[in-house]
């Protein structure tokens, strides 16, 4: 039998049938980073933008390719769409635009792929807006942030960290399956990116926005988007002492 739902026992692609399933409520958020120019930024915050209204449109844009997944995405459901909301946070700090792109429905499968659609979309119309102005902008970071409804229920990237948290915890280190270890093989590389996911989950589960946190800390904001994207390998220790003062917990909290 295959493992993958889209796959049938001889391995072609098929449509799912959600026919048996019953409606419930349903919700997904998804995630997309625009980094460009200051002077694309500046542009958009002024609307100077030659293509004209360019948050506008790529609202607009997220919105009609959320109703359009289906015909975008082979093997997706047409799905009636009850709520689809596209935020666009401008960044001056780090020179970037934050797209969240949250979806609703009552139907007998989920909107995840209707989510990421949104933010995706978003992000390129965006650039193509503010092309003019810097080519060299870049889309990074899609990802789905959060999902509820359906048999699976909820998902958030604050469950998935703590999860594989519990996971590495539960494994018994080689010391306790009676192995001697040496000073090299004493602590174990930790898995790349795995504090970077550490942060992102806890603001996710604080409510946490890199603009309002940074400025409440007294830190700059391009220091948190520019870790979150991997630009920048480690937040300073005093970064990170100043933005757990900020959320009012221990540093080493916001890693785990």
């Amino acid at each position: 039998m295959s493992k993958l739902s889209h796959l049938d026992e001889e391995g072609a692609a098929r449509m799912i049938d959600v026919s048996a399933k019953r409606p419930t409520e349903r919700e997904a958020v998804a995630e997309a980073i625009v980094t460009l120019s200051a002077d694309a930024l500046s542009a958009l915050a002024e609307g100077t933008v030659p293509k004209g209204d360019a948050l506008a449109v790529a609202r607009v844009a997220g919105i009609m390719a959320a109703k359009k997944t289906a015909d975008l995405i082979p093997l997706c459901h047409p799905l009636p769409l009850s709520a689809v909301n596209v935020e666009l946070e401008l960044v001056r700090d780090n020179a970037s635009v934050v797209i969240r792109a949250t979806v609703k429905t009552v139907a007998n499968t989920g909107v995840e792929m209707e989510a990421l659609t949104a933010a995706t979309v978003t992000a390129l119309a965006l650039y193509d807006m503010i092309k003019a102005i810097d080519k060299s902008a870049s889309i990074e970071g899609v990802r789905l942030i959060s999902k509820s409804g359906g048999k699976s229920g909820r998902f958030s990237a604050l469950d998935n960290a703590e999860r594989r948290k519990a996971d590495t915890a539960s494994r018994p280190t080689r010391q306790q399956a009676g192995v001697i270890m040496d000073v090299a093989t004493a602590a174990p590389p930790r898995k790349p990116g795995a504090g970077r996911e550490a942060f992102r989950a806890f603001m996710l589960a604080h409510r946490l926005r890199a603009s309002t946190w940074a400025n409440e800390a007294g830190v700059s904001s391009s220091q948190i988007y520019a870790y979150l994207t991997g630009r920048l390998h480690a937040l300073p220790a005093e970064v990170v002492e100043k933005l757990a003062r900020a959320a009012r917990v221990r540093p080493e909290d916001i890693f785990r």
